[in-house]
């Protein structure tokens, strides 16, 4: 099969495609034939050796959808089911954007029936992000939250699932995206320097010790970069989230996208053999949805 890897840590140019052994299941796992993958600000980091792995050959992409083609002992899935997972993991030989992909049976969840491939890619390691961020806040319903990065992929499913909840939605995002973050449900938008007083900060953005200024005594604040938040001042409890493979979560997530609560987004689509020039794009920034392989 044909994957995406880089074993020289660099910029887009490192991206290269390579000929390897079709993966076998073992017990809880499944095989999918993958029929889309996005691209994601973490595998751009992964390509830069920001999460080690000199020396070896490193495997690109977290998200799947696609279907079951074979299984390992109880797997509980079976062969010709459509699905989606989360194939979780910085340094390993192999990734998602392969023509196939081997995860844990738990990893896994039924596709939306109502999108496609290349939209259901754009769910599990984006939604799962947020909605593991959003529970670490503990909101309340009526409670405030500003959203940092609103317009992002993380950031909009921060928005809607938080409004879903009941919380009163602040987006923080550029001037140009305030029709699309109030079309996902935010009840203000603010440009920076306009915010304050929050009873928490979800930092899609990853602003740091800015966005903590705008929480109030005794909130709290995640970001989305496992162990970079900045430390507590004014009692405020800072935290990060680390995402986490959860096919039963994940399966309550494609509900709410069958249900409309979840709007998945696509910017463009590209072949898997031109993953490097998807990543030349990603890196041009003001991407908004994402941008997804097509093995």
């Amino acid at each position: 099969m044909r994957a995406v890897v880089v074993t020289e840590f660099g910029g887009p140019e490192a991206v290269e495609i390579v000929e390897s052994a079709v993966p076998e299941p073992g017990a809880r796992q499944v095989r999918i034939k993958v029929a889309a993958s996005a691209l994601n600000p973490v595998d751009a980091g992964v390509r830069e050796g920001v999460f080690g792995g000199a020396g070896k050959q490193v495997g690109l992409g977290w998200d799947v959808a696609g279907t079951v083609d074979a299984v390992g002992p109880a797997a509980a899935w079976s062969v010709g089911d459509q699905v989606v997972a989360l194939d979780h993991g910085m340094v390993k030989p192999l990734g998602a954007h392969a023509e196939y992909v081997v995860v844990d049976t738990d990893a896994v969840a039924k596709a939306p029936v109502t999108a496609d491939a290349a939209h259901a890619a754009t769910l599990p390691l984006n939604a799962l992000t947020a909605v593991q961020a959003l529970d670490l806040l503990e909101l309340a319903p009526g409670q405030s939250l500003l959203v940092t990065g609103a317009a992002g992929a993380v950031g909009g499913y921060a928005v809607q699932l938080a409004a879903h909840r009941g919380i009163a939605v602040t987006a923080l995002a550029r001037q140009g995206d305030e029709e699309l973050v109030q079309s996902l449900g935010a009840d203000r938008f603010v440009a920076e320097g306009e915010a304050a007083g929050f009873d928490a900060v979800l930092d899609a953005a990853v602003l740091g010790e800015p966005a903590l200024a705008w929480v109030r005594d005794g909130g709290a604040y995640v970001g989305v970069i496992p162990q970079a938040h900045p430390a507590s001042e004014r009692g405020v409890r800072t935290t990060s989230v680390a995402v986490a493979a959860d096919g039963a979560r994940l399966a309550d997530l494609v509900r709410l996208v069958d249900e409309g609560v979840l709007t998945l987004r696509v910017a463009e689509t590209y072949p898997l053999e031109e993953a490097a020039k998807a990543h030349a794009r990603l890196a041009e920034g003001g991407v908004r949805g994402r941008l997804v392989l097509v093995p």
